[in-house]
């Protein structure tokens, strides 16, 4: 079993029924869109790629069966539960984003050098990185990155967790498949009863 099967029948298992029920009406993403997403992030990883064609997205997606709305990935911050990205919505999210991390905070970053990663590399355009996330928030208080142009400390396709209020980025796993295992390992702590209600 690969880890986006393994990923996903231990999220089934520990999803409430009714997102699961939700979740049922969602398909995955087409050849043909699976196809533009690695034209534009080559070094996207198989791993999202595969998740990607069995759900295209579960922020306010519409499919088929209705609309999707579910919480289906978990980050370092475990009161935040996150939504799957569509395509259309990480390629949207990348076009949007061409300001850099330097160019929004300024010499906010030498006054607090604790904002950013020393793997993370400030200086290039935010929509470099392949933004498959966000939280419950509208992703206004966190989103999740794959950074495929870090600092030489870093490590290409590391997952990055931007968190707003204080704002930080932070890598938070080496790749997306260490991404989901650390998942797996936290026992989908994500999928609290708080975030359900």
């Amino acid at each position: 079993m690969n880890i986006v099967d393994h990923y996903l029948a231990g999220l089934r298992q520990a999803m409430p029924p009714e997102p699961l029920a939700e979740l049922a009406l969602a398909s995955g993403a087409s050849a043909a869109q699976l196809a533009s997403l690695r034209q534009t992030y080559p070094l996207c990883p198989d791993s999202l790629l595969c998740l990607l064609g069995q759900y295209n997205g579960t922020y306010y997606q519409e499919y088929a069966g209705g609309m999707v709305l579910v919480y289906m990935l978990g980050s370092d911050v475990f009161e935040y539960p996150y939504y799957l990205s569509s395509v259309e919505q990480i390629l949207q999210d990348g076009q949007a984003n061409q300001r850099s991390i330097a160019d929004i905070y300024g010499h906010y970053l030498d006054d607090d050098p604790g904002i950013v990663d020393a793997r993370i590399d400030a200086g290039i355009q935010q929509g470099q990185r392949l933004c498959f996330s966000h939280c419950m928030n509208n992703g206004g208080s966190s989103r999740l990155y794959i950074d495929f142009t870090p600092v030489a400390s870093g490590t290409v396709g590391q997952v990055v967790r931007f968190l707003h209020d204080p704002d930080s980025y932070l890598v938070i796993a080496d790749s997306f498949d260490a991404y989901l295992r650390m998942l797996i390992d936290d026992g989908y702590a994500f999928l609290t009863d708080e975030n359900f209600e």
